[in-house]
């Protein structure tokens, strides 16, 4: 059976590894992406390096809601299964903005198209079960703290604190999944991929950009940086294994505030209201019957 694959933020630093690594393992693999040319140009090179044809590639970009829901649709009408989803991609922006949905683009792009995206094909990833779900958050997340008066930052912005917050809610959101999906097959672990030097941050022209490059020397590469995600991708050892935080291919444990239930619930609940997703996955806690799915509006 052909086993499916789909990456987010696939065309340079860990995302493109992770991608090269599953296509050499014989998954079919989309690489979803905005740059139309990247994107093909890096699947003509995973190709040559899978020697196979099967990869693919989805344009998005995962600052509009509009293009996740598109991508999504177009995934379906290609495959009716999927056995790998890779939340990869993230940004971080040191000047506030907004996205084209009026959000705060850090927290737009690096957790609520998490949440979206991954909503919208839960559908194919339960037909598909055995299936993974696979969240890249940073140890950036232990600086976090969400404020649910001011998610999206309107008083006192700072870009670190814009990212930390999104990578705390990456982790929130991924064991808040794996208890949602319990039983249903689809597993969910979110990992921090080491400090790589790869191409982030390069969209800020600032402070950041300077630190990035300074500390470069002591980083580590975008291979062994992706070796954590390939191994929660791929690997039969994370078989099952649910709710995790993962560090160099093995579980840690996250900040402490990642690991409150109540917050996770509250992030999931604010989320669905920021994307338009209906609350149909199972509230456990509330002991609310399964209706198997989230939906979108």
């Amino acid at each position: 059976m052909e086993r499916i694959a789909l990456v987010t933020g696939a065309t340079s630093g860990i995302g493109k590894v992770t991608a090269r690594a599953l296509a050499q393992q014989d998954y079919r693999v989309v690489l979803l992406a905005r740059d139309w040319r990247r994107a093909e140009e890096t699947a003509a090179e995973i190709r040559r390096a899978a020697r196979h044809d099967r990869v693919e590639t989805l344009l998005c970009d995962l600052a509009s809601q509009a293009q996740i829901r598109a991508a999504a649709e177009e995934l379906k009408r290609r495959h009716d299964r999927l056995h790998v989803l890779v939340n990869n991609a993230g940004a971080i922006f040191m000047k506030r903005e907004v996205s084209a949905d009026g959000i705060e683009k850090t927290f737009a792009v690096d957790h609520l198209a998490y949440f979206l995206l991954t909503n919208l094909l839960l559908d194919v990833l339960e037909a598909s079960a055995p299936a993974r779900v696979v969240n890249v958050a940073s140890a950036a997340s232990a600086a976090g703290h969400l404020e649910f008066d001011d998610l999206q930052l309107e008083h006192r912005y700072s870009g670190w604190r814009a990212y930390s917050n999104a990578k705390l809610a990456n982790i929130l959101f991924s064991n808040e999944l794996a208890r949602r999906l319990s039983g249903n097959g689809v597993t969910s672990n979110a990992l921090h991929p080491g400090v790589v030097a790869t191409g982030f941050g390069r969209n800020d022209n600032g402070l950041f950009t300077w630190l990035v490059k300074l500390g470069r020397p002591f980083m580590v590469g975008e291979e062994k940086g992706a070796r954590t995600s390939i191994h929660l991708a791929s690997s039969p050892e994370v078989e099952g294994v649910t709710g995790k935080y993962f560090v160099n291919r093995k579980p840690r444990r996250p900040p402490r505030e990642a690991l409150d239930e109540g917050v996770a619930r509250r992030l999931w609940e604010v989320s669905a209201k920021m994307t338009g997703v209906q609350l149909a996955l199972t509230d456990v806690k509330a002991g609310a019957p399964d209706t198997r799915r989230a939906a979108s509006t």
